[in-house]
């Protein structure tokens, strides 16, 4: 199967944050349960802090806080987006 785009977004907050949402269907594998792929990106333009939220294979689902890396719980697309944006306000001071 070849990975459609389901959700995409792409905007500046405050002419500074740079906000990227991307979401693809893929085949089920034992990598991709269920059958989805997204990384999700914040990026300060000014301060170089970044939030990133990512299930790229051979990694299972993780959390990058500028150079700290850590495991993420997906429990569905409604909830990552959430707590993307929670995890944007307790790093960056900033709502999107």
């Amino acid at each position: 199967m070849k990975a459609t785009l389901v959700r995409h977004e792409k905007f500046i907050v405050r002419r500074r944050y740079l906000i990227e949402i991307s979401v693809y269907q893929v085949a089920r594998s034992s990598h991709y349960k269920d059958g989805l792929k997204w990384g999700l990106i914040c990026v300060d333009r000014i301060s170089g802090k970044k939030v990133l939220m990512d299930n790229h294979q051979p990694k299972s689902p993780h959390i990058h806080i500028d150079d700290d890396e850590m495991p993420y719980d997906f429990r569905g697309l409604d909830r990552l987006v959430n707590d993307f944006r929670q995890l944007i306000v307790e790093h960056m001071g900033v709502q999107i």
